[in-house]
């Protein structure tokens, strides 16, 4: 099938062209392979990353017993200090 290297599955530009919706299955089946032309590494196709949309509420609970306390007072300082409270024309200034 692919040429097979240390890292991951070689592919020449050839094989690309002529079987490109089996490799453009296998990529978006998460693989990843290195191009090549005359022998030379000259590209990677690799899978784009999928962001997930939903976290379930356990995991969500997980992950929050690792985060660090918020301190309260120290936060609403925080923003306080960030937020221009002149509410006039910016263009007057």
């Amino acid at each position: 099938m692919f040429a097979m290297s240390m890292s991951q599955p070689h592919i020449s530009q050839r094989d690309l062209r002529m079987r490109s919706r089996e490799i453009m299955d296998a990529v978006e089946r998460g693989e990843t392979f290195t191009v090549t032309r005359d022998g030379q590494e000259i590209g990677a196709l690799v899978p784009l990353r999928r962001r997930r949309r939903f976290v379930s509420r356990s995991e969500f609970a997980a992950m929050s017993r690792n985060a660090p306390r918020v301190d309260v007072d120290a936060f609403r300082a925080d923003q306080d200090a960030a937020f221009d409270s002149h509410l006039g024309d910016p263009f007057e200034r």
